[in-house]
């Protein structure tokens, strides 16, 4: 149960279970927890050429929403500044494909859901 864990050592959990789960689903691990001044990136992954930047959230219930339904406009554009930073200072992957995915988990340890959005987050659609 992950009840009695704070909320660190809950999110920490959260997101090894999404990089497992992406990594079942053939994504390869390329660095977790990206941090900068702009914000931090869970967990960077690879899907063939393309590089997918992950938001994991995480709820015990869905009773006042999803946790895919936390990452709001705000933390958008935040992943979205936090990406380009990790892209100025990696020029050999801004050959790569970007995409941005969220990975929702609801519930408790015993019987995780786990919700996959690729393409979650468009860039363009943050412009306006």
């Amino acid at each position: 149960m992950w009840a009695g864990l704070g909320r660190k050592q809950r999110g920490s959990r959260a997101e090894q279970l999404a990089r497992r789960y992406l990594e079942q689903q053939g994504l390869r691990f390329e660095q977790a927890n990206f941090r900068c001044r702009r914000g931090e990136i869970d967990l960077i992954m690879r899907d063939k050429d393309t590089l997918v930047f992950v938001e994991v959230r995480y709820r015990n219930n869905s009773r006042y929403g999803s946790a895919a339904e936390t990452v709001d406009r705000h933390k958008q554009k935040k992943l979205i500044t936090t990406a380009l930073f990790y892209l100025q200072n990696k020029p050999q992957l801004t050959r790569l494909a970007s995409r941005f995915d969220v990975v929702a988990i609801t519930g408790d340890s015993d019987s995780p859901h786990i919700d996959w959005h690729p393409n979650a987050i468009q860039a363009q659609d943050l412009t306006s």
